[in-house]
């Protein structure tokens, strides 16, 4: 019962409008690899100039910031920015400055409406903010995104992003933005750091006639064992599991049970290093914009259109992923797209980084599935589009 529950939030969290494609990353060519993966420290490029109609708007978090996770070395921090808008306005464009690159792992911002800004700002304890592993811990389905509409995002590598000509996110007056910032403790030396990060939104009048975008999600499970020369306690996947919930709450644990439902009918996958998941298209639409998205053990991502038929094409592959490069690749035509058309979205992990990679080595062996850490991992393909 409660992994029916988790795929009808999960589901809900699909179709909402969110921000981690066009707006969450530079756009890169269509085709364009990238290197193997490893830790973050690339300096973001600056801003474009401004086009016709837009114009900046800066805010950043109240207070500094130390994150302190509880258990583990991760730490998800909503805080609460208010961009005191008395108009409607149309988001095209947004660039998360992270004050403190060494820590953050990624940020991403929701749009708030409504009774929704009441609630925030109860919790956002000062500007010190408030714990929000998954969503905005605001409503919705724990951990599945609920409260709040997702508007933009960036990880590393992604600079400034830029919706395609014409499009944007519609953010209407009085609404404010939850900044929910993931921070990594991984390999910190010494006292850990506080951070004040910033957002830089690039905005266009509300009454422009501007095409409004929306992302789905098409996330696939990981089912990632040890490798032959490793053991260990967790090892076991059921004791993986438990970690995951025991790090990051109940519906962090469900997610792999849950992926399971919505990709596999309920029948876990095989363990190994490749996984996919096939998502019907709900409804009829124009793509922009492909993103993929792993962790520090991904290797390749691709997303597929209608895969096995003669309308079959490729709209993301990215052969050798790079953590430091999570830009979106803007289509080199828009796609159209409509219900009875089928996503499908295929991960390659490899668990024998775990002993390479400088952020990981000394950490336990251990099953892998879907996890908040830096040290869990993802498999998350992003489609920007408009209806």
């Amino acid at each position: 019962m409660r992994a029916r529950l988790f795929v009808a939030g999960l589901l809900a969290m699909l179709s909402v409008a969110a921000g981690c494609g066009s707006p969450s990353a530079r756009v890169m060519p269509a085709g364009a690899t990238v290197s193997p993966p490893h830790q973050h420290t690339a300096t973001e490029p600056p801003a474009a100039p401004l086009r016709d109609g837009e114009r900046f708007l800066d805010l950043r978090m109240a207070a500094p910031f130390t994150p302190r996770p509880g258990r583990g070395t991760d730490e998800y921090r909503c805080f609460l920015l208010d961009p005191k808008l008395t108009s409607a306005a149309y988001l095209t464009g947004s660039q998360f400055q992270p004050q403190n690159a060494a820590i953050v792992h990624h940020a991403i911002v929701f749009r708030v409406d409504g009774g929704e800004v009441a609630q925030a700002a109860k919790a956002d304890n000062g500007g010190q903010g408030w714990t929000c592993f998954g969503g905005t811990g605001l409503g919705g389905v724990a951990g599945l995104g609920g409260g709040g509409s997702w508007v933009a995002a960036w990880a590393p590598g992604t600079g400034e992003s830029l919706m395609t000509a014409g499009t944007g996110y519609r953010i209407e007056a009085g609404s404010q933005l939850i900044l929910q910032v993931h921070y990594n403790l991984l390999g910190l030396a010494g006292d850990t750091p506080a951070d004040q990060s910033g957002l830089r939104l690039r905005l266009a009048d509300g009454s422009a006639d501007l095409a409004q975008l929306r992302t789905t999600l098409l996330p696939a499970p990981v089912e990632l064992p040890c490798t032959p020369q490793e053991s260990g306690p967790l090892c076991d996947r059921n004791a993986a599991v438990r970690d995951v919930a025991s790090r990051f709450g109940t519906a962090s644990g469900l997610a792999p049970e849950g992926l399971a439902y919505l990709c596999n009918g309920g029948r876990l996958p095989d363990p190994g290093p490749t996984q996919s998941c096939d998502i019907n298209v709900r409804a009829a639409g124009t793509v922009y914009a492909v993103a993929g998205h792993m962790h520090l053990l991904g290797r390749s991502i691709k997303v597929e259109l209608n895969p096995g038929t003669a309308r079959a094409q490729v709209i993301l592959d990215v052969p050798m992923y790079d953590f430091d490069n999570q830009g979106a690749r803007e289509l080199a035509a828009p796609v159209a797209v409509k219900p009875g058309d089928t996503y499908r979205v295929t991960c390659t992990h490899d668990a024998s980084l775990r002993a390479q990679l400088p952020a990981l080595q000394g950490l336990p062996p251990r099953y892998v599935v879907w996890g908040d850490g830096t040290s869990d991992e993802m498999c998350l393909g992003v489609v920007v589009w408009s209806r």
